[in-house]
Order: C-alpha cells, then sequence, then structure tokens
C-alpha cells in the first residue's frame, strides 16, 4: 500500500460521481478491518442529496468541500444495533455507559482509517473532517441518529482535482519508544520539532498571528483551553442525551 506514503488532505474534487458499487465494494471491503468482539460497533450514513450537504455544512463550519464533494460519509460510534439485537435475543444489554461508547468509538475510527487507505489505493480523494466531534448535536439532528448513536467522523469523497504539496510529519524517533515511555527533555524536542518550526510556512503562520512561537499558534489561536472546555462540556452534554452517559 504504497499510497500512504504520498497521501495528501484533497479538499477539491472534480465534477464527476463515484460509482455506487465502486462505493459500496470499498465500505465492504473496510468492515475487514479490526472490531471489538467481532460485533462491527459502527454505522456509516451516505450523503449524496445536495441538499442534505447544505444541511450538513453548518455543523462543520461549511468548509466548501462538504457541499462540493461528491459523497459526504459520516462514520457513527453505534451500540443501537447490538443492543437492539440482544433486545430481540431475550440478551440483556448493558451498552449505555462510557466504555461502551470508547469501545465503539475505536471501532468506527478503525474503520474510518481502513476505509481512507481502500478509498486512496483505488484514487479517490478525501478530507477527515475533526470538526464532528465539535458540533455533534447539529449533525445529529440533521441525519436522525438515535440513542446510542454518536457521529465521531466525517469524510469528504472524490476524484481529487487537486494535487497539494505532502504535509510534514515528526520524525519516527519522537513517536516510537523502546520498552517504556522516555520522558522528552528540552533537548530532544528542540531536535524532533526543529524541522516544522523552520517550515516556511509554519513560520508564516507565527508571523500573521503576531505570535512568537509556533507552539503559541496552537495554544493561543486554534486550540484554545476556552474552545476545548466549552466543546468537552458540550460532548458531554450530547453523550448524555445519546445515553453513552
Amino acid at each position: 500500500m504504497e499510497t500512504i506514503k504520498t497521501r495528501r488532505t484533497i479538499r477539491r474534487y472534480q465534477d464527476k460521481d463515484i460509482d455506487e458499487s465502486l462505493l459500496n465494494s470499498l465500505l465492504a471491503d473496510a468492515c475487514r478491518t479490526q472490531t471489538m468482539g467481532n460485533l462491527q460497533l459502527y454505522s456509516v450514513v451516505v450523503t449524496r442529496d445536495k441538499k442534505m450537504k447544505e444541511r450538513l455544512a453548518p455543523a462543520h463550519f461549511n468548509q466548501p468541500m462538504v457541499t462540493q464533494a461528491p459523497v459526504v460519509l459520516t462514520i457513527c460510534a453505534d451500540f443501537r444495533r447490538t443492543t437492539d439485537w440482544c433486545n430481540n435475543r431475550k440478551a440483556a444489554p448493558g451498552y449505555d455507559n462510557l466504555l461502551s461508547f470508547i469501545n465503539a468509538a475505536s471501532d468506527a475510527l478503525l474503520f474510518t482509517q481502513t476505509f481512507c487507505n481502500l478509498a486512496e489505493d483505488a484514487g479517490l480523494g478525501l478530507c477527515y473532517l475533526g470538526t464532528t466531534v465539535y458540533m455533534p448535536q447539529m449533525i445529529i439532528e440533521t441525519l436522525e441518529l438515535p440513542e446510542l448513536v454518536m457521529p465521531v467522523a466525517t469524510l469528504t469523497v472524490g476524484w481529487p482535482d487537486e494535487e497539494p504539496p505532502l504535509t510534514d510529519r515528526l520524525p519516527i524517533e519522537a513517536i516510537v519508544h523502546d520498552e517504556v515511555y522516555r520522558p522528552y527533555t528540552p533537548t530532544k524536542i528542540d531536535e524532533y520539532y526543529h524541522c516544522k518550526e523552520e517550515l516556511a510556512e509554519n513560520k508564516r503562520f507565527v508571523e500573521i498571528n503576531q505570535k512568537e512561537t509556533l507552539a503559541q499558534v496552537f495554544t493561543d489561536c486554534r486550540y484554545t483551553r476556552k474552545d476545548n472546555e466549552a466543546l468537552s462540556e458540550n460532548m458531554i452534554k450530547v453523550l448524555k442525551q445519546q445515553h453513552f452517559l
């Protein structure tokens, strides 16, 4: 699977549909991914309709690829189906809790990554929308998700109409720990983040945001404590609503 080495996030797509048989084949093949207890604790909502994509767009801050992509996939942590199965088989389910959500979310994200790899191997382009967990209530209402179903990932999918440059990655030494977790010393932090901080586009981010370091762009502008805490409170509220808490 050599495409993983050159994968790019695609935000612009050709005006060309995705054949339903191809999409279904990729979704079916992705179901071979790892899953807890062989329960497949996920569901996928496929959105092709223009009006439905327009309704979903505000939940993703109206990013243009949501309406421009021929297909939008919303991947959900789903214990509804398993619970209904149990209830219909004289079994007493106990999956309305945090652990069950974590298990279902893990299943859903494993499925998502497997689908991404397969789709990119088939020549499709994708954009993973992290906004899914920011405004889940809007997605739940738009897609009519029942209790014990929670959106955890969204993909815009289509035939690429751009070839953006590869984004940087930290060196493998920054990620892998032998035998036990090794603390990051200031010297190692300097070593591992030097290339990222020296990239021209990242220096530009620092300049236009009037910050001293790239890290400050993330803490003060992109992913602030205030936003993280507010979104966390909303996430807890929605998990309670969906009966995972």
